[in-house]
């Protein structure tokens, strides 16, 4: 393997760079000094961002082990933006008081659990992809108990930690049985084998698919969200909701058409199950909460229902919407995580109800959060429209127009609880609202950014068709 070769792993290359420049920074820095490690991650993160979009040549090294091209390097640059948006808006609470002498661990596990991401998105064979895989979800255990002196976020990693050693068992189950039964854990070599009659090798995808519906927080494998993202800190609910799970349904999506695509009559029917339970039960849940967090945490639930609609087609169209869909997202989701931050971090109110009032002492933060919330809904001008609206055109497509019925209810029943927070900010009336306060610059930036990407990307809605021709030709 040559230099030329070695460098298709840019962006895990320089990832791994960064971790270490930050934390030789940490080292050798002293305390009056550690202000200067902020600005650092920010600045060489959003270097690796733009790195990330220029050209790369695809390819494969490690006898196929590791892959990228087109989809996959696109894959990548949407998972940077979301970590580039947490990152800026992380600045506010990470200089906060209680978090003084931690800043540089939150950004050195943060990115480590990064590099994980990439070499799962790219892996080749389910050894690359388990190992990528660990890799990310270790890490992020740590950062959800990273409050460790409150007994919620302590509580939400050790959760966390077992929930996670369970799927990925289960994962590992399915994937020995692959092997057991194809002789070869590479991509290529299981879609030539896999057979739709093998009992065997249908068991191996049903504890395959168990597993990834941990991570992508499918029903019936939900149970632990709420509680997680409720415990660990707002930036890291935002990063555990959107870049972990974002993650997870890119390389879910490449498997089932890649490796499983024989069976796609199976699992279609599989998904189209999940896909109406997730929606449905994470609605319903969602109507009752009155934290932010656990409500967002809900809203995050319904919408990975929402998001493996684009599965079912089986084609070309259906992974570009999933991609479209999850770019959107991460915009609208990280600027109602922007919000939220914000008043947590400031004033310590995370319940719906303290949000009574917010309009008439800050009418900003209240329009901010109202057209993230407009957009997860799926209200147009805003991105969230043509992303719901494109997952039901591929679903349609294949004939499901029953499920894209069901989907629409949903989207209605969502419409409902998504204005609950609107209704508290702008009618309900509170003699002791939260007072105005003045967002950082930061946190001001973070949250512009995001409104600026719904507002592009629902405007310029051709962004979906530049997917299909850079990702696949089409």
């Amino acid at each position: 393997m040559n230099f030329e070769n070695f460098l298709l792993m840019r962006q895990e290359l320089v990832l791994i760079g960064i971790v270490l420049i930050l934390l030789i920074a940490e080292i050798f820095t002293d305390k009056d000094q550690k202000g200067i490690i902020t600005p650092l991650a920010i600045t060489l993160f959003a270097i690796h961002t733009i790195i990330g979009f220029l050209p790369l040549a695809e390819g494969s090294i490690f006898g196929g082990s590791y892959n990228t091209c087109a989809l996959i390097n696109t894959m990548k640059n949407i998972l940077n933006l979301g970590v580039l948006i947490i990152l800026i808006q992380s600045s506010f609470w990470l200089n906060q008081d209680t978090q003084k002498g931690k800043v540089s661990e939150f950004y050195i596990v943060l990115l480590s659990t990064l590099v994980g991401m990439y070499y799962m998105i790219s892996s080749g064979d389910f050894l690359m992809f388990y190992i990528g895989l660990e890799t990310a979800t270790i890490p992020l255990a740590a950062l959800a108990a990273f409050d460790r002196y409150k007994n919620k976020s302590a509580e939400a990693g050790i959760k966390l930690i077992l929930s996670s050693a369970l799927s990925s068992g289960i994962l590992l189950y399915g994937i020995s049985m692959i092997y057991g039964t194809c002789g070869s854990v590479y991509f290529k070599d299981v879609a030539l084998m896999i057979s739709a009659t093998s009992a065997l090798q249908i068991l191996a995808f049903i504890f395959y698919f168990a597993g990834m519906a941990f991570k992508m927080s499918l029903v019936p494998f939900h149970l632990w969200t709420a509680d997680v993202y409720e415990g660990a800190p707002i930036n890291i609910t935002s990063y555990l909701s959107v870049i972990s799970k974002g993650a997870a349904v890119f390389i879910f999506t490449i498997i089932l058409f890649t490796v499983f695509r024989v069976l796609a009559p199976m699992w279609q029917d599989v998904i189209w199950v999940i896909a109406v339970l997730t929606m449905t039960i994470g609605n319903l849940f969602a109507l009752r909460q009155k934290n932010m967090k656990r409500f967002l945490a809900f809203s995050s639930i319904a919408q990975a229902g929402f998001i493996i609609l684009g599965v079912l087609s089986g084609t070309a169209m259906g992974m570009a919407t999933v991609v479209y869909y999850v770019l959107v997202y991460i915009f609208s989701n990280l600027a109602a995580f922007g919000v939220v931050s914000v008043i947590a971090a400031t004033t310590g109110k995370e319940d719906m109800e303290e949000y009574n009032g917010l309009y008439a002492t800050n009418p900003k933060l209240s329009w901010a959060l109202t057209i993230a919330l407009f957009s997860l809904a799926g209200i147009p001008p805003v991105a969230g429209f043509f992303g719901k609206f494109f997952l039901f055109t591929a679903a349609a497509s294949k004939g499901f127009y029953w499920i894209v019925l069901i989907a629409l209810l949903n989207t209605i029943i969502s419409l409902y609880y998504y204005l609950m927070p609107v209704k508290a900010m702008f009618i309900n009336k509170n003699e002791t609202p939260i007072v105005a306060f003045k967002s950082d610059g930061m946190s001001k930036a973070g949250i512009i950014i995001c409104l600026l990407g719904m507002l592009v990307i629902g405007l310029a809605s051709p962004i979906y068709e530049s997917i299909l021709k850079v990702c696949f030709g089409i």
